[in-house]
């Protein structure tokens, strides 16, 4: 799960030297960044639902063994076209990969040892995004043999055959299977509907929003309902869904997503924001932008492991109080730089994000709490794939959205316009997490319509029609 987070941000810090060393476009350079992650963002239901079809072992370590593959074609790659090729598929093996990681939990963890798990789960997602930066930034100025950029994906090839040899050794055999079928139909409905959705939000604010970024966002709407439809007929003939559109009915799971959904984009939103204000606006180093985020990083890494420490009455509150946390932490760090004029100290700022950073961390880790206590094991490769998708739409629609409002506040990144226009953002993504807090606390108050797989009974491993 880290490797496949880690590849998302490592190739930010890269991206000068391989323009550099390979001569790429600002477009291919685009491509090389964003493929990746479309690919994983549109792949991960589909992957999961493969998972439950195929045997979620399995699937992991073909996964496991395409991202490793692939990352060895990108440190190999002699063109930006084939780095953007291999990128591509190093996506969709990080979406076969990680999407078995939650189902596998879910599957083979119950009551304590659940919430353990996925304490650990929260502890290892914590400094996948910043830890990404970080060594990005290490290895292409160490400049290993004279290779450049390439360090940042071969250091994933030995890591990769020790993981395969480890998951063979060690993960949990497959369940016996009947003969069940993918849903293809739905597979390429959904990979088209979410492609029209998170196309345009990757690569709509550097190309400065063209009419074909709007057209893509207006499609997604009866792509997702041609989804919808196709799903319906599908579960009418007998035949097995993409996704148990069921669990779309149920109050607290959508509530809970919908709220993790705002609080990613909350997080990703910050990531990008505080970057842009601290190294354009104040002209701080990018060593000192990385460094006020390792509270960020520590206390949401402590929250999940925290959360196994309570009583069950308390962590159904977990997630509410994390993310209203957040949100105050965010509003006080915007109030700051407008009363003191962006002389927030480092000390305070770093406080507070380490406030931050333990409230996404309670909320993240009481939101999984809450949905796999909610959804029977049966439907595991289900809420897998709509939780890890939601995941990502969510921070993708939060650079997208609230960076560009930060750009468009700051455009020339001085320090009076920066000081501005993040004093506005914190403030809006402030509003942002109480509105997800309100989620998250509804999300608790419904009970679950169905019994709770979380309270000791014995696991399913087939996947419900």
């Amino acid at each position: 799960m880290f490797l496949g987070n880690v590849d998302i941000a490592i190739v930010n810090i890269a991206t000068p030297s391989i323009q550099h060393h390979l001569h790429a476009s600002g477009a291919e350079l685009e491509l090389i960044v964003s493929g990746y992650t479309l690919t994983y963002a549109v792949l991960l239901i589909t992957s999961a639902r493969l998972g439950g079809v195929r045997g979620y072992r399995r699937m992991f370590q073909l996964g496991l063994a395409i991202f490793t593959l692939a990352s060895l074609a990108c440190g190999l790659a002699s063109t930006p076209v084939l780095l953007v090729v291999a990128r591509v598929v190093q996506g969709a093996g990080a979406a076969l990969l990680t999407s078995q990681v939650l189902t596998g939990i879910q599957l083979n963890f119950q009551g304590s040892a659940r919430s353990r798990a996925l304490g650990l789960y929260t502890a290892v997602l914590s400094g996948s995004a910043v830890f990404g930066q970080v060594i990005g930034g290490v290895l292409v100025s160490a400049d290993l043999f004279g290779t450049a950029w390439r360090p940042i994906f071969l250091i994933n090839v030995p890591i990769g055959l020790c993981l395969i040899v480890v998951g063979w050794r060690f993960l949990p055999a497959d369940g016996q299977r009947g003969a069940q079928r993918m849903d293809l139909a739905g597979v390429a409905v959904l990979s088209v509907a979410l492609l029209l959705l998170v196309l345009p939000m990757v690569l709509g604010r550097d190309a400065g929003w063209p009419v074909w970024t709007w057209l893509c966002l207006a499609a997604c709407l009866p792509a997702f309902a041609w989804f919808v439809g196709v799903e319906r007929r599908v579960g009418r003939r007998g035949g097995q869904p993409l996704i148990t559109l069921s669990l779309l009915t149920r109050k607290p799971v959508v509530y809970a997503l919908i709220s993790q959904a705002a609080t990613r984009a909350t997080y990703f939103a910050l990531l990008f924001v505080l970057a842009q204000y601290l190294q354009a606006g104040l002209h701080k180093s990018a060593t000192y932008s990385g460094l006020v985020l390792v509270s960020w990083v520590a206390a949401f890494g402590v929250s999940g492991p925290l959360l196994d420490r309570m009583p069950a009455a308390v962590k159904r509150r977990v997630a509410p109080l994390g993310t209203l946390l957040l949100a105050l932490a965010l509003a006080f760090a915007g109030i700051g730089t407008g009363v003191w004029a962006g002389t927030t100290s480092s000390l305070l700022l770093t406080t507070l994000l380490g406030l931050g950073g333990l409230g996404y961390g309670a909320a993240f880790s009481g939101t999984l709490t809450h949905l796999t206590s909610t959804v029977e094991d049966q439907y595991a490769p289900d809420m897998s794939g709509l939780f890890n998708t939601t995941l990502q739409v969510g921070g993708v629609l939060g650079v997208a959205l609230f960076g560009t409002v930060y750009l468009a506040l700051a455009p020339s990144g001085g320090r009076a316009a920066a000081m501005h226009g993040f004093m506005v953002i914190t403030l809006v993504l402030s509003a942002v997490g109480i509105a997800a807090a309100v989620l998250s606390q509804l999300a608790a108050l419904n009970k679950p319509t169905t019994p709770s797989a979380a309270s000791g009974a014995p696991a399913r491993t087939e996947t419900a029609a």
